[in-house]
């Protein structure tokens, strides 16, 4: 895959005190490169074809040999700058219909070809042979094509805004073969899977990549220079493309699915075993040569993995990562400015924690989930680089059902009214690896609640050497209308964010400067995610990298930087912070070592006490210092490991006292591959944290008359909190279209409070006698076993498995002993639901040449 070129960032001063050792071991022969020098544009003619190819991998028909050859390639890593000792030769041919590469990797033995199968997108330990395709030539935005030694197909788009986008997938096809010493790789890629012009002659950047494992080399045609910012203007230029005509893209993926679902926590006289049938379908329409819709009818996200569940004890949400492929592929236009947090689509309804049953009621159901009834995207680019994205999607009202006890009357209450979810995204491409944007989301919602709008622009100006840049953004938040459920106006109707930054962003050494402010009211958590606002921020860091070995090392990079926040409103100190880190991965066993460092004086956290407006009080938080250390081994050896461990130490306060705050931490995560098809992984982490000072209002509303002399009062726990994560899986690859996997989690956290105090002003805290007891346990356990065929290009049978149940223990029944845990959660009755889901892709121009031959 393609290098990453993203900037890690450390204060200067230490930074010129670690580096000059390092810098003096290179020598005068490294010192750094001019980002301006840059070496002619190599380029490439494509060769017109008439005649059928047979894809199989041999390249053995005559008209491969007509093609001019591309060889030559530069090293990538471990030694930037080299020439292969092994040499790669890539054609190129198209025709009506498609492109084709075909490429040939020279070799010194088969041996030396690593083929590890592993599952679509992931590589493994194999070798890789790779095209990239820059279409309009805008030096920002890309296709990736990469096909393994043993024939596993990964793809990707590039962007400034998401660098390596591998959730998007096309459907192309490719073989591989073993001939004698050299591995071949032949790729048809059809036009119906990329976007370009309509101009008769058109000029495409273009590299291509290879990876030899057995050396962890990696290689590109064009040479990529690590020292210089970005990825797709150091491509070369594919030339000789003539009357290529955008065909008609028009695809449909309809699907089949069926569920049988085991729920035994079932409410008394509901069914604990259910089945259903779903039907619909994925379109994809090319409205012209440069956009294309994409839409989704009666999705089904069922067999998406589970996710990592966790106990929660900050006052921000968790942020879960997006496993729904609609909203994983082909997003980076909506990603602009990341104001899309796509889990808001079909989350959790607006009033699911606001039913209340009555005294002779119960909730028979309450669903956690809106379901979505269809979803689009259309995006695009012109010849002129102007991205264009727009997406639309419409959830139905959702109803929590309660019953009589007496009577068995049921009524409905409605939780979230029926919503539009949209987003418009202007994206103009300039020169010098440079763009603006203009991005606008909004959520409407039907009947009495309130509707959000978000505006923002963004802009990245680099200069000609592509050595300096300046960034920045300017977002503006709108809410209008009343709280669902609740007569009264949503609080922050209008607030807005800006942030700019100047940086140099090429060579060895590099830096930033920034600057932001969130108002006290912004707020875009409708279709977004907001970790806190009301903040005045600021920024400054440098990093020195070493590409080229020196010593007994490959590279090696120091990076710092030094942060430091106010709260907006009003005006007041919130935090300081420094970081420093750095890496190294070793020439002889490739394996990595680094460590991060963080020292944060005293810190203002205004947002734990859980208290609006921000201001009135805070925790304080002492002095400390967190150093963490990590080693990853090579992992070309059938037992690879990696592992990390932290401590964490704070400054004596007059709260505790005798007693300190702490933290520890440590992650282990071996992997075992038994051969090139069965691979097992497993990985536990661990953290204790002492006397860790937290609030613990959550759950005071007067019912337990322990809470009644406290309301109204902020009360913050001296605690102990200890997290184990158990992860184990496997994986077997029959082909490099059918593989297994079995995933199976074990999350337990514990919290065991020590004492209580009442938070004053100027994060005073007044010991209480607060009785009682507040320690509590969660656990969370999760089984995915998933089967995945496929078996034709676009087109899957996957058989899923999921198994899910979780326990919170309170009070007495909190346990901090892990096996008592652990048995709980499995002996607690779970959720099951295995279902089977069969996706068959249509392309209409296959279609129509399938019904002509007829």
């Amino acid at each position: 895959m393609y290098p990453t070129f993203s900037l890690r960032s450390f204060f200067l001063l230490a930074l010129l005190a670690l580096s000059w050792p390092a810098a003096r071991a290179q020598g005068p022969a490294a010192a750094p490169a001019s980002s301006a020098t840059a070496a002619p544009k190599r380029q490439l003619q494509a060769v017109r074809i008439t005649e059928a190819l047979k894809l199989d991998g041999l390249l053995d028909e005559a008209v491969w040999q007509t093609a001019p050859i591309a060889t030559q390639f530069y090293e990538y890593e471990p030694k930037p700058g080299g020439r292969e000792k092994y040499p790669t030769e890539v054609r190129v041919l198209y025709d009506d219909a498609a492109i084709y590469v075909g490429a040939v990797m020279h070799d010194v033995s088969p041996d030396s070809v690593l083929r590890e199968l592993s599952a679509r997108d992931n590589l493994g330990n194999s070798d890789w042979f790779g095209v990239f395709f820059d279409t309009y030539n805008d030096h920002l935005n890309g296709y990736e094509f990469i096909v393994s030694s043993g024939g596993v197909q990964l793809d990707a788009r590039m962007s400034p805004t998401n660098g390596e986008d591998g959730n998007w997938n096309a459907v192309w096809d490719s073989r591989t073969a073993l001939r004698g010493n050299d591995w071949v790789a032949e790729l048809r890629i059809p036009y119906s899977a990329i976007r370009f012009s309509s101009a008769p002659e058109q000029m495409w950047g273009l590299n291509f990549g290879r990876q030899r494992r057995v050396t962890r080399q990696k290689f590109f045609w064009t040479e990529v220079k690590p020292q210089v910012s970005g990825f797709v203007n150091q491509w070369g230029l594919l030339t000789g493309l003539r009357d290529l005509k955008p065909p008609l893209r028009l695809s449909l993926t309809p699907y089949v699915s069926t569920y049988v679902n085991h729920n035994p926590l079932n409410a008394e006289g509901t069914k604990r075993t259910t089945t259903s049938f779903n039907g619909g379908a994925d379109l994809k329409w090319g409205i012209n040569e440069s956009f294309t819709l994409d839409a989704t009818l009666v999705p089904d996200f069922g067999q998406v993995q589970s996710d990592n569940q966790v106990l929660n004890l900050s006052p921000f949400e968790v942020q879960f990562n997006e496993n729904r492929p609609f909203f994983t592929e082909g997003t980076e236009l909506f990603n602009k400015g990341n104001l899309f947090y796509s889990r808001r689509v079909g989350a959790t309804p607006v009033g699911f924690y606001d039913v209340k049953a009555g005294a002779t009621e119960r909730i028979v159901r309450n669903p956690s989930e809106t379901p979505l009834l269809n979803a689009t995207k259309v995006s695009g680019r012109t010849g002129k680089g102007l991205g264009i994205g727009v997406f639309n999607a419409l959830s139905n009202d959702v109803y929590a059902t309660l019953r009589n006890r007496e009577t068995g009357e049921e009524r409905q209450v409605l939780t979230q009214p029926f919503a539009n979810y949209n987003i418009v995204v202007l994206d103009q491409s300039l020169k010098n690896n440079s763009y603006v944007s203009l991005i606008n989301t909004n959520v409407t919602r039907a009947g009495a609640t309130y509707d959000a709008n978000v505006t923002g622009g963004l802009f990245r100006f680099a200069n000609k050497a592509n050595s300096y840049a300046v960034d920045g953004r300017v977002v503006y938040s709108n809410r209008r209308g009343q709280v669902f459920g609740r007569n009264e106006e949503v609080a922050d109707r209008d607030g807005y964010k800006y942030q700019v930054g100047v940086s140099k962003i090429s060579g060895n050494f590099t830096w930033y400067l920034n600057h932001g402010i969130e108002s006290n009211t912004y707020n875009p958590n409708d279709l977004g995610i907001l970790f806190g606002n009301n903040n005045i921020s600021q920024g400054m860091g440098a990093a020195y990298r070493i590409y080229k070995p020196f010593w007994k090392v490959n590279n090696f990079s120091v990076f710092s930087e030094i942060n430091q926040s106010f709260l907006y409103k009003p005006t007041l100190y919130q935090a300081f912070g420094y970081y420093l880190g750095a890496n190294t991965t070793f020439t002889k066993s490739f394996n990595q070592f680094g460590f991060d460092f963080n020292l944060d004086p005293v810190t203002h956290d205004f947002y734990e006490p859980r208290v609006s407006p921000l201001g009135s009080k805070y925790v304080r938080v002492p002095g400390n210092a967190r150093l963490v250390v990590f080693e990853n081994s090579d992992g070309r050896k059938k037992f690879a490991y990696g592992w990390n461990f932290g401590v964490q130490h704070y400054n004596l306060d007059e709260r505790l006292r005798r007693a300190r705050r702490t933290g520890y931490s440590f992650g282990l995560y071996p992997r075992y591959r038994v051969n090139d098809h069965l691979t097992f992984r497993y990985s536990i982490d661990w953290s204790l944290y002492r006397n860790q000072i937290g609030y613990v209002n959550g759950g005071m509303d007067g019912a337990e008359a322990l809470d009644q002399p406290f309301l109204g009062q902020v009360i913050l726990g001296r605690r102990d909190v200890a997290t184990v994560s158990n992860v184990v899986s496997t994986a077997y690859t029959f082909t490099n279209r059918m593989s297994f996997t079995l995933r199976l989690r074990h999350y337990t956290s514990n919290v065991h409070y020590r004492d209580f105090a009442a938070l004053g002003d100027n994060g005073d805290e007044k010991p209480v006698d607060y009785r009682r007891n507040r320690d509590n346990t969660y656990n969370a356990f999760n089984v995915d076993a998933v089967y995945s065929w496929w078996f034709a290009p676009g087109s899957q049978v996957s058989i899923v498995w999921k198994n899910a149940g979780s326990t919170f223990l309170q009070a007495e029944q909190a346990t901090p002993l892990y096996f008592d845990n652990f048995n709980n959660t499995i002996n607690t009755p779970h959720n099951n639901s295995v279902s089977v889901k069969v996706l068959y892709y249509l392309d209409y121009l296959t279609l129509r040449r399938t019904l002509s031959a007829r």
